[in-house]
């Protein structure tokens, strides 16, 4: 460049041309090394480049700028040796320029993610929320750790550690709401009683808005799982209802269509009124064998749903070690009652169904729920004598959420097995 820039120059101001040539020309040899360098370059620095890429999308030169600089430093000392033709050097320095394009890399998706969380604690900190919600706040940096820790075994998988930093922050804004309330109630000398009776005041109001009457007197759990027994019965029975709904609909539209036949199959009246009255019995057989199978389990156990003529019964109390496909032994107690409920229904099929959470990555979570399904399809088969051939499993992953994975309550309903009968009906 230098070469190029003094012809031009030369060639400007009209000196001597001979001078100007023999400049082009040094350029232009000058120009054709560094092509055979860069040549070089591309396939001795392959990987220095693509790493640096990745830093580069990561925005690490505004989010880690020290480490940037650093690892761009080695990068252009990498490139010089490998200009003087010293390849062992070369490769030295592009391995340390490697390492540092990755932390720089690592750093700046920490910071994308994880500079919010760090921002609320310190606001904590400087409103002195250790000294008046420490367990919380704790919580609150533990998660953060977790996270970071999450980001530093794979950077590219983030599910996991955004979830973790959604739950610090929410515990970050808890502690901090938490102090305060502290303060204020030291602020306004509160006694214990008055505390509790305040918090005892909203359970009440709860109490009030589902018609019933909150009796405190033997403190606050009896009424608070009468209120959760409440919203789950109004959940299942909403369920149901829809359910039922949607059943009832497709039956309108079934004997709309019956009918019409019927009007015009006037020899056949008889007979198809025959199937109709069988098909209204095969029902009413199907809803007295769902009441029994509901009576089966308790509500701690199962939750029974309807659809159509098909039983959902899902497993609450089945749950597995983190990561595992296998089934407890402690479990069997509750699959004995599944095998009771699928003999209800001697000739039916039966499918288990694997569901997740949303934390981990898609893929994993497919297969995962799909070795648990097949793991309750095998105990019931080899341990609990229900044919093989009746039995199907299938794995979901977090394709078919029930509840809201962004809290711990919802990803713990999500994580579940359901069993499918599908009974035959005559």
């Amino acid at each position: 460049m230098e070469a190029y820039a003094a012809a031009e120059n030369d060639l400007e101001r009209g000196r001597n041309l001979e001078r100007v040539r023999r400049q082009i020309v040094e350029a232009t040899a000058s120009f054709n090394e560094a092509a055979e360098v860069s040549a070089i370059a591309n396939t001795t620095l392959t990987s220095l480049i693509s790493v640096r890429d990745d830093a580069i999308e990561a925005f690490a030169q505004r989010l880690a700028t020290q480490l940037w600089t650093d690892a761009e430093n080695l990068f252009d000392s990498a490139a010089r040796r490998l200009e003087l033709g010293d390849i062992e050097g070369t490769r030295i320095l592009a391995t340390e320029a490697e390492i540092q394009f990755r932390e720089a890399e690592l750093d700046a998706i920490k910071a994308q993610y994880l500079s919010q969380t760090r921002a609320l604690l310190a606001e904590a900190e400087q409103l002195r929320v250790p000294r008046y919600a420490p367990e919380t706040f704790n919580k609150a940096k533990i998660l953060l750790l977790r996270a970071e820790e999450a980001f530093n075994n794979n950077r590219y998988e983030t599910d996991l550690p955004l979830s973790l930093v959604h739950d610090a922050n929410y515990e970050a804004r808890h502690a901090i709401y938490l102090a305060e309330r502290v303060r204020l109630l030291r602020d306004q000398d509160w006694t214990e009683e008055q505390l509790i009776l305040s918090y005892e005041e909203s359970i009440a109001q709860i109490a009030a808005a589902t018609d019933s009457v909150a009796q405190l007197d033997r403190g606050p759990n009896p009424v608070t799982q009468e209120l959760i027994a409440y919203i789950q019965d109004m959940r299942q029975s909403e369920i149901q209802l829809g359910n039922e709904l949607e059943e009832s609909h497709l039956r309108i539209v079934g004997l709309e269509e019956e009918i019409r036949d019927l009007d015009e199959q006037l020899g056949g009246i008889a007979q198809e009124q025959v199937v109709l009255v069988q098909l209204l019995e095969a029902e009413a057989r199907i809803r007295e064998q769902f009441a029994q199978i509901e009576s089966t389990f308790s509500r701690n156990e199962a939750l029974i749903y309807r659809e159509g003529n098909n039983i959902i019964i899902r497993l609450v109390a089945l749950t597995f070690q983190s990561g595992e496909p296998s089934v407890d032994r402690e479990h069997r107690a509750l699959l004995i009652k599944v095998r009771d409920a699928v003999e209800i229904f001697p000739r039916s099929r039966v499918v288990i169904e694997g569901h997740t959470d949303s934390n981990g990555s898609a893929r994993a979570n497919m297969s995962l729920s799909r070795a648990r399904a097949e793991s309750v399809g095998q105990y019931l088969s080899t341990e609990l004598n229900i044919a093989a051939f009746r039995l199907s499993a299938i794995g979901y992953g977090e394709t078919r959420p029930i509840a809201n994975n962004e809290t711990l309550q919802g990803r713990t309903q999500n994580r579940r097995i359901d069993i499918l009968i599908e009974p035959q009906i005559e």
